[in-house]
């Protein structure tokens, strides 16, 4: 008697071999540590930049600030300037023609000694029914 041997090609790619329930178990454990140690990473890169856009906010109004005061004594001096008594005087002789005034050319007015800042009028009622 003659034996044959014959190789029967088996597919068992489409075989899934259960997994137990310690192995699922510490699978889900490390899926939810290392979730957990992301999203610690992800908060700190977040506040990380918040931080840093901060700084240029910070920056930038130390910088309109720093145009703002230069435009504040630019404007004080130009308002002094502006009101300088000698100023005036050119501009009062100059332009308008004004003359220093004589003696006896001004006469203060004669005044009430009495003087009425306000006076409170009486209120006018009305009838209710």
């Amino acid at each position: 008697m003659t034996e044959y041997y014959t190789v029967k090609r088996i597919d068992n790619s489409r075989l899934v071999r259960p997994a137990a329930p310690a192995q699922l178990r510490e699978f889900w454990r490390r899926v939810a540590v290392g979730a957990a140690i992301a999203g610690c990473l992800i908060f700190y890169v977040w506040q990380h930049f918040e931080c840093i856009q901060l700084r240029y906010q910070i920056e930038q109004l130390d910088v309109q600030r720093s145009q703002a005061v230069q435009l504040n004594q630019q404007l004080h001096l130009e308002i002094a300037t502006l009101r300088a008594p000698s100023r005036v005087d050119a501009i009062a002789r100059n332009r308008l023609g004004l003359t220093v005034s004589v003696p006896g050319q001004v006469m203060p007015a004669n005044a009430s000694s009495e003087t009425v800042l306000a006076q409170a009028s009486p209120a006018v009622q009305t009838l209710q029914p």
